[in-house]
């Protein structure tokens, strides 16, 4: 992954603007804000994720000599004293941040960047590549959450993912919104998410009798005896299972759970219960996959289908009905004065800002207030100094106490904002001094 935080992995024009910058001696502090414009259909809310990636990143900043190299032979005229520039360039600035797991709505950064402009305009590209992704895949995951409440749900994803970073972040951002754990082996080598696996078809297919497969299978992991029953015929494989059970458990294995991968899975799941309460198997779980997200597992879960666990796959790492935020990461401050972009349906609220959460007497979050950074308002201040001079204020929050944050903010959300298939338009007042200063910018400009 090493690749990934190359500073070359950005767009042509954050070297062609430095270079711009660096001409003119423009070494000015400058603030950058990332925020989203507007949520996806049917989103209530988002959730902020992604942020431990960008930190990573911004510390570990800097341009190798192979890299420079390659910038001098490249063809984009980019002049020696600026290379010699870059060599030294570091990340040094200001970072204050809405913590992992806290819950947002449109207009309300989650990111403020302060630091000299060709630093902070550098790493604009990584910077939302970072932060949109992993909140994207956090605020899909977190329906599946809510949709499936109390229920075994794994991340299913890698397979289909859009390359591999995006995978195992996928199961990253799931697992902090609520899945119990992920199929992807490296997702618990490096951030420590439980790993979970089945079998897959091919297994059953490369032997000659599935019963022997289910053998096989079991005896090689006797903890963790989960058979794929929908290779050929569901109810056969049941038969076969039950015949097999005793066998089994005289030798000290049980069989966990069986899985459907296909077909009708709530009428399979009926079949399949019914089988295996009769059989004598009435504590081996049913689990499900295939082409689920949270829409289907309402459905299944209305409909009482008696699944104990899903996997979660496609449809959430590549956050099929939505698949991008409508996101930015705007100059608001340059040399001490505020700026503001006034593109039609682009436009945004200028200066360094603060957001406010207040909730009523039950507990519950009433409103936000979007203000000024030294504009103290009532309620709770969401946006936190998280590096300063390049340098972390404080340890990274683990994914348990992500995983909290997550649940207390959702818990603490009124009941219609957690529906999934409703949209219910939150509450984000405008303070009076911020509408103040976006009406002067425009005087100005005028």
């Amino acid at each position: 992954m090493h690749l990934c935080n190359s500073p070359l992995l950005t767009d042509l024009y954050q070297l062609t603007m430095l270079q711009g910058y660096f001409d003119q001696g423009m070494t000015d502090q400058a603030v950058f804000e990332f925020f989203v414009r507007k949520l996806p259909p049917k989103r209530n809310f988002l959730i902020a994720a992604g942020l431990e990636q960008a930190l990573e990143f911004l510390e570990g900043f800097a341009f190798t000599t192979d890299e420079l190299d390659w910038l001098a032979d490249c063809g984009h005229h980019f002049s020696e004293d600026f290379l010699d520039f870059l060599g030294d360039l570091r990340f040094t600035g200001d970072v204050h941040a809405m913590p992992e797991g806290t819950i947002f709505f449109p207009d309300e950064p989650i990111l403020r960047i302060t630091a000299p402009i060709p630093e902070a305009q550098i790493v604009e590209s990584r910077i939302i590549n970072l932060l949109q992704f992993q909140t994207l895949i956090a605020s899909k995951a977190i329906r599946s959450v809510l949709a499936a409440p109390n229920k075994f749900l794994v991340d299913f994803g890698l397979r289909r993912s859009h390359g591999a970073e995006a995978g195992l972040l996928a199961a990253r951002a799931c697992y902090m919104v609520g899945f119990s754990g992920t199929a992807t082996v490296l997702a618990d080598k490096v951030f420590g998410i439980p790993t979970y696996g089945t079998m897959a078809h091919s297994f059953v297919m490369a032997h000659e009798d599935e019963a022997i497969a289910f053998q096989h299978f079991a005896k090689s992991q006797p903890d963790n005896v989960t058979l794929l029953i929908d290779t050929y015929d569901e109810s056969a494989a049941i038969d076969k299972i039950i015949r097999l059970a005793p066998s089994l458990k005289r030798s000290g294995i049980y069989i966990n759970a069986v899985r459907i991968d296909s077909g009708d899975l709530g009428k399979t799941a009926i079949m399949v219960r019914e089988m295996l309460d009769k059989g004598g198997l009435g504590d081996t779980q049913i689990f499900a996959s295939g082409d689920l997200d949270e829409t289907a597992l309402e459905r299944l879960l209305r409909e009482r289908a008696p699944i104990d666990g899903f996997g979660v796959g496609t449809r959430m790492s590549t956050s099929e009905d939505a698949p991008s935020l409508n996101c930015a990461y705007k100059l608001q401050e340059y040399a001490g004065r505020a700026r503001r972009k006034r593109s039609a349906g682009k436009q945004t609220w200028p200066g360094r800002k603060q957001v406010y959460r207040l909730y009523n007497g039950a507990g519950t979050v009433d409103h936000d207030v979007l203000a000024l950074e030294d504009e103290r308002q009532d309620g709770e201040a969401l946006i936190q100094c998280v590096m300063q001079g390049g340098q972390r204020v404080s340890s990274s929050a683990t994914l348990t106490e992500i995983r909290e944050r997550v649940m207390t903010s959702v818990c603490r959300l009124p009941s219609q904002f957690r529906q999934i298939d409703e949209s219910v338009a939150f509450k984000v007042q405008i303070s009076q001094r911020l509408q103040e200063l976006t009406h002067a910018l425009d005087q100005e400009l005028h």
